[in-house]
């Protein structure tokens, strides 16, 4: 999913900023000469250059909701630049803010003013923000877009369990009410610009591969607003599935005041130190792809490679507070991640160090194999080998191999002694997840072979298939 050019409409330009680990879209609104800012990620940078580049003053910051899944930088923004930082007034906070309600309405300049939407469901506080202009003088104010945060997605809405189970049913009827009132009160032409549903978990259901979509756009294909109220909500909490453990440390921390990040270079460090965290069961990361990884690394550490949703699944994993170092084939990979790791919260890095395996043990490399789903047949008529799959239930009961045990890749560190004994071949839809949990075996002595292939690659491969539950 590509992030959308800006669009300008009426005078106003519309930016996108894109955080595809996270699955998640921050915006910048302008002008051309003052701008907003709604649901800014915690690394600002990317923000002020932004603002800097269109040659913008930032003079509001506006949250849609508590974060779940992320840390903001809302707060940190709204310092920087002097800008007033508006969140809900009901919610219970431990700074100074600029209180905003349903209702509410900010000017921005002469020709444009935000207006404060009431859409509860994905939080029971959650606001919406209309951007309103004024195309020619004298003319009345118009909705031109519609910041819907974890409300009205691409297809879809954001998901209303984060709270906990005992505010769920509220909340999906919530939900579904806030969607209905944002397609009934908005023109068609209104842009739609939500933070979530790019792949986040706090989405529930799916919005496809839509970049970009419009109030009318929704009206027409998204299933809260095309279904009765009964199906849409039984279909709803019939698709939720697990999300990550790290969203329970987010919105704490957005209530309490995030800082601004520091993203200094973490401290060197060398064999010797490595080897000490490894025996000690602290976390040393290696940030390269699975082909590098399984070809050759450092006995103990773990795979979490930059080119997947890495910041998601090393904080689903890792237990919170857990003392991290990074390994990187370059200063670049590790500086990267870390911003990752910095919008989740992560914020004390042990160390790091860069180059090669070989520059960071004196020990004997490890490895494991790679291979297909037609090796895996291959290797199955021959002699018998164990299968993991790692995959989400939900994903498992669609379809799997005969055979397989199925133990998601965020529950495998508690549940490892249900990991069969031998040989293990590890899969999931694509790879990825298969050469986390492969290093996460690998580090414990475990002969693994992992499977970087498509999960399609079964359907003729030759694989006894196991009929969907």
């Amino acid at each position: 999913m590509s992030t959308p050019a800006p669009t300008t409409v009426h005078g106003v330009t519309f930016v996108a900023i894109d955080t595809p680990t996270l699955g998640d879209r921050s915006y910048l609104a302008h002008d051309g000469d003052v701008a907003v800012v709604v649901d800014p990620q915690r690394d600002l940078d990317r923000v002020v250059a932004l603002a800097a580049e269109a040659g913008v003053r930032i003079a509001h910051v506006f949250e849609t909701h508590i974060h779940n899944d992320y840390v903001t930088g809302g707060l940190a923004l709204a310092g920087a630049t002097g800008a007033a930082y508006h969140v809900n007034a009901a919610d219970d906070v431990a700074y100074d803010r600029t209180p905003i309600s349903d209702g509410d309405v900010v000017d921005v300049s002469p020709t444009m003013r935000v207006r404060a939407i009431a859409t509860p469901g994905h939080t029971f506080t959650h606001l919406a923000y209309a951007l309103e202009v004024a195309p020619a003088e004298r003319s009345p104010f118009e909705a031109v877009g519609v910041f819907t945060g974890g409300s009205l997605l691409f297809g879809a809405t954001g998901r209303p369990d984060l709270l906990g189970a005992e505010h769920t049913d509220a909340l999906v009827h919530l939900q579904y009410a806030s969607a209905h009132r944002l397609a009934g009160d908005l023109p068609g032409h209104t842009h739609v610009l939500p933070t979530h549903g790019f792949g986040s978990f706090c989405s529930a259901g799916s919005s496809g591969s839509a970049s970009a979509s419009t109030i009318g756009g929704e009206r027409c294909h998204n299933p809260a607003l095309t279904q009765d109220e009964q199906r849409w909500v039984a279909d709803t909490l019939a698709g939720l599935d697990d999300h990550p453990a790290y969203y329970a440390h987010m919105a704490p921390a957005n209530a309490a005041g995030p800082s601004a990040v520091d993203l200094q270079t973490p401290a060197a460090a060398d064999k010797d130190t490595l080897a000490a965290r490894i025996g000690a069961g602290e976390w040393v990361v290696d940030l390269r792809d699975r082909t590098a990884f399984a070809a050759g690394h450092v006995t103990g550490t773990l795979n979490f490679g930059l080119d997947g949703q890495f910041a998601t699944y090393l904080g689903w994993l890792i237990p919170w507070g857990t003392p991290l170092t990074l390994l990187g084939s370059s200063a670049q990979q590790v500086a990267e991640a870390q911003r990752e790791l910095v919008r989740i919260g992560i914020d004390q890095l042990e160390g790091a160090a860069t180059g090669s395996p070989d520059q960071w043990t004196e020990r004997p490399l490890g490895s494991f194999t790679r291979a297909g789903f037609a090796d895996l047949a291959h290797v199955r008529h021959h002699r018998h080998v164990e299968v993991l799959d790692v995959r989400r239930e939900s994903e498992h009961r669609e379809s799997s191999i005969e055979g397989a045990v199925n133990i998601p890749l965020h529950a495998l560190l508690g549940r490892l002694e249900e990991v069969p004994d031998g040989e293990v071949w590890v899969h999931c839809a694509g790879g990825y997840r298969a050469s986390i949990a492969a290093s996460v075996l690998a580090a414990r002595g475990r002969r693994v072979v992992a499977i970087d292939d498509s999960f399609d690659s079964a359907f003729t491969s030759g694989l006894p298939l196991a009929q969907a539950a």
